[in-house]
């Protein structure tokens, strides 16, 4: 692996900043990601390599502007389209309901 998804042990990255008593969720939505992802691994939507291969080819700009929980939603979201548990017309429409958008 060589890739922005796999950064492990590079050098000129900077330190790495550890959050004193940093909580487990910094958003109520990450928790919420967690279990939407383990529930459609566990409902056999997808599989553990499917969903890391899903966040590996996210854009890598986009990627590293990206926190933890956003590139498994991201992962999630593709999966989903791509295995058709949602279409893409389903995903507009529920984005759009949510912002207060008419569809």
């Amino acid at each position: 692996m060589n890739g922005v998804h796999d950064m492990g042990g590079m050098h000129g990255l900077g330190v790495i900043v550890r959050e004193e008593d940093e909580p487990v969720f910094h958003e109520e939505w990450e928790g919420r990601m967690l279990a939407l992802a383990h529930a459609m691994m566990a409902g056999f939507c997808f599989k553990l390599d499917e969903f890391r291969h899903a966040m590996e080819r996210i854009e890598p700009s986009h990627y590293l502007r990206s926190s933890y929980y956003e590139r498994w939603l991201e992962g999630t979201i593709t999966l989903l389209l791509e295995k058709g548990v949602i279409t893409q017309k389903e995903f507009d429409a529920r984005l759009d309901d949510l912002a207060g958008r008419k569809g």
